[in-house]
């Protein structure tokens, strides 16, 4: 289902993203259901071969690069995670994404999780904000400012907690 969204997103431009909005009666969850149902039909197999022939696209739904960036790291993480798969993501991309989800809160929420704390990467030179710490592997703390609770794990520092409690 993941892959079917990723897929989805590689397929959409300004226009074909307005259009499924409208055609969903601008519930956004129902315009992504219907666009994974669709690149999902057939099973594992033809998801994969559908997201292979968008490896090269250059289109993009509306919104910022930065949007379809974070978007790339974190759904490859929810695919990766849960199979045992390491990535190295580079350092540049994951503070971008860092600072792009933690300074707002539309659709990912990052800027409320993560407001008074100061977050530190363990692996590169990236900090940012104030506050009890968290500090972890910069992947993990771009996972966790998107909401994902399995990156708590990941992390250490007395900002956790309060963090984690961000989450529910």
């Amino acid at each position: 289902q993941v892959l079917g969204h990723m897929t989805a997103t590689a397929k959409l431009t300004t226009t074909g993203f307005l259009k499924d909005l409208v055609s969903s009666r601008f519930r956004f969850d129902a315009m992504a259901d219907k666009d994974v149902a669709r690149e999902t039909a057939g099973g594992p197999g033809p998801t994969l071969a559908r997201f292979k022939e968008q490896i090269t696209s250059s289109t993009s739904p509306p919104g910022p690069a930065d949007t379809w960036l974070g978007e790339v790291i974190v759904h490859a993480e929810d695919i990766r995670r849960p199979l045992g798969i390491k990535h190295d993501y580079s350092p540049e991309a994951l503070a971008r994404v860092a600072d792009f989800y933690r300074k707002g809160n539309l659709i990912i929420g990052g800027k409320r999780r993560v407001e008074g704390l100061a977050l530190r990467a363990t692996d590169t030179a990236w900090s940012r904000g104030s506050g009890p710490e968290v500090a972890g592997p910069a992947v993990s703390l771009v996972l966790a400012i998107s909401g994902r609770p399995e990156a708590l794990d990941d992390l250490s520092g007395e900002g956790v907690s309060t963090l984690a409690s961000r989450m529910k």
